[in-house]
């Protein structure tokens, strides 16, 4: 008997057209990742629809391609232009483009490389340890836990609003009243919260 782990890897790895859709999303995704104003958040959405028709293994490998390549092609642009192709590439633009300045591109680009996938090597790793357990811990989530969460959500808007407290209690209201009309999906959904059809 075969673990989830190893069958869920080798239904991606074995299959040459699950691959290559891989490889094509990573390098769109750098594509849109290296052109600033175009981050990997909207190459995920304008691929959206292209995945309609693909199964779920297919569709889910080709948009997190996408999404690693474009937060990887940010740094190109960081480095060269000084402008980040991702909001995640700001930090690459302190030690990346004074390099290039110097004549170090190749060496920056090449760190950067390097450092990215090393990254998303360990992200995918340690994703692969916590989801299980944060599942578990989340499908037990009750009344009290989500009032904990509720009201620590305010206490954040309070924290983030900074000067402007009317405009953060406004929206964490707007947030209030309308997220749990959309927030839960109807199996999750307890009696006396609306429904979909009251819409």
């Amino acid at each position: 008997m075969s673990s989830p782990l190893w069958t869920g890897f080798s239904s991606v790895a074995l299959d040459p057209f699950i691959l290559l859709l891989i490889f094509a999303g990573v390098a769109v995704g750098i594509i849109f990742g290296s052109i600033p104003g175009l981050t990997a958040t909207m190459a995920v959405v304008m691929f959206l629809p292209m995945t309609y028709t693909m199964t779920p293994i297919q569709g889910i490998s080709t948009l997190v391609a996408l999404y690693i390549g474009g937060i990887s092609g940010g740094l190109i642009s960081a480095i060269l232009l000084n402008i980040p192709g991702t909001p995640s590439s700001v930090a690459t633009c302190f030690d990346g483009s004074p390099m290039a300045k110097k004549g170090e591109a190749g060496k920056a680009l090449g760190a950067g490389i390097v450092f990215s996938f090393l990254g998303t090597l360990l992200g995918v790793a340690v994703l692969v340890v916590v989801s299980p357990l944060l599942a578990k811990v989340a499908i037990q989530f009750g009344a009290y836990e989500y009032c904990a969460l509720s009201l620590f959500s305010l206490s954040m808007v309070i924290a983030l609003s900074g000067r402007d407290l009317a405009k953060g209690l406004i929206s964490a209201v707007l947030g209030a009243v309308w997220g749990p009309r959309w927030g839960s999906p109807p199996s999750t959904r307890r009696p006396g919260t609306p429904s979909a059809s009251s819409n």
